[in-house]
């Protein structure tokens, strides 16, 4: 029997440049052997240096549509295309900012397999995950709910395709995203406002732990093959 826990952990304010591995290990001790570290994309984006100044009325924009693949106009922002899925504004953040715009990070699989890789080593540990979380807004729903962005060291799929239900019922397409239910977990306790805390730990996950690290593509399905491709696939692109 699984019991899970998501802790958040308070730190102090992550600057521009900080190293993100020396962050983590400075306010997290030695997790337990089988944790899974959540990381905020804002802090992996700002050890990166992606930030740049608001120069100008169209400065925002401007970022979003380099951002993306695609942008579609909306009343309320721009929804855009970004490494396989629909995002508000490409990613291009304002809040918690101190009046600069914070980008997604660059290379964010290959971040997240870096990070534990180095992590592993520095706590000693066999079996550790990692994952970066942003935020989405999904159709139809109020609010923000945490996704994963990047993960590594545990596979981020359940496959229940083949399986058969209480009744008996061989299921045909059910995938549990694992990773994800862990980023909104994990996105609950650490906030998004003034909380200060772009850290978490799970612990007793019921995740499968190994070399896992493919590309976030693979969490991504193909648009022509998305249950909501109709609801936008006719609208005017800008």
């Amino acid at each position: 029997m699984f019991e899970m826990k998501v802790i958040p952990i308070r730190t102090r304010m992550f600057r521009q440049g900080d190293s993100l591995e020396d962050f983590i290990v400075e306010h997290l001790a030695r997790p337990n052997e089988g944790g899974i570290i959540a990381v905020t994309s804002k802090i992996v984006a700002l050890s990166q240096g992606r930030v740049v100044s608001l120069t100008g009325p169209m400065e925002k924009e401007r970022w979003i549509r380099k951002g993306s693949s695609q942008t579609l106009k909306t009343p309320w922002c721009f929804l855009t295309k970004v490494n396989g899925e629909w995002v508000a504004n490409a990613g291009v953040d304002e809040s918690n900012a101190d009046g600069s715009l914070i980008l997604l990070p660059r290379n964010i699989q290959r971040t997240a397999a870096s990070l534990i890789t180095r992590l592993k080593k520095r706590y000693r540990l066999q079996r550790l995950g990692v994952i970066i979380t942003d935020t989405r807004i999904y159709p139809m729903r109020v609010g923000t709910m945490g996704v994963a962005v990047g993960y590594a060291g545990f596979a981020p799929i359940k496959n229940y395709v083949g399986m058969p239900d209480l009744f008996g019922r061989k299921l045909k397409r059910t995938q549990a995203n694992i990773v994800n239910a862990l980023a909104v977990a994990a996105v609950l306790v650490m906030g998004e406002g003034a909380e200060r805390r772009p850290l978490a730990v799970i612990e007793g996950a019921d995740v499968v732990f190994g070399g896992h690290a493919p590309s976030i593509a693979s969490l991504t399905i193909d648009p022509r093959d998305d249950l909501y491709n109709a609801a936008y696939a006719n609208r005017r692109r800008h």
